[in-house]
């Protein structure tokens, strides 16, 4: 087929017509799709920004395990028994157990040693605490350091 038939062909009307509508609807194909994936890269882009502010929001900073130490321990038993925290009656000897949840102390107050207790690092307690199987935990940190209990 030569170049001139096919060029003489495309100037019938009807074909002319044709090739406006097929090339229209390919044109409007085309820009449909592109609108549409940029709504959907907008829209994704919006809720991921949305997501990140909302987890910023809710663990601002980094959690950071504290440590039980022998510093630590004395300014909350200072402040439990309302001591005065630069020269406390009650002093920390020894921490047994170093537990974020539950730390055994040695506290000496009058030559008197006894066992207290810190609950999540914050709240101070002297007295018996029981594990699940009804033992005392208090009398075996009083057994494994020699304490004689002052009742």
């Amino acid at each position: 087929m030569k170049l001139s038939i096919f060029i003489k062909r495309l100037k019938h009307p009807r074909v002319r017509k044709r090739l406006k509508i097929a090339l229209s609807v390919y044109a409007a194909v085309i820009i449909l799709g592109i609108s549409f994936k940029t709504i959907y890269n907008i829209g994704y882009f919006n809720a991921k920004a949305l997501d990140n502010e909302k987890r910023a929001k809710r663990n601002p900073t980094p959690f950071v395990q504290r440590v039980m130490t022998r510093e630590l321990a004395q300014r909350i038993v200072s402040s439990a028994l309302k001591e005065d925290p630069l020269n406390p009656q009650t002093l920390v000897e020894r921490i047994s157990s170093n537990n974020r949840k539950l730390s055994s102390l040695v506290i000496k107050n009058n030559g008197l040693k006894k066992v207290a207790w810190i609950i999540d690092m914050r709240l101070f307690f002297m007295g018996d605490i029981l594990d699940e199987g009804g033992y005392s935990l208090t009398k075996a940190v009083e057994r494994k350091h020699n304490i004689t209990p002052s009742y």
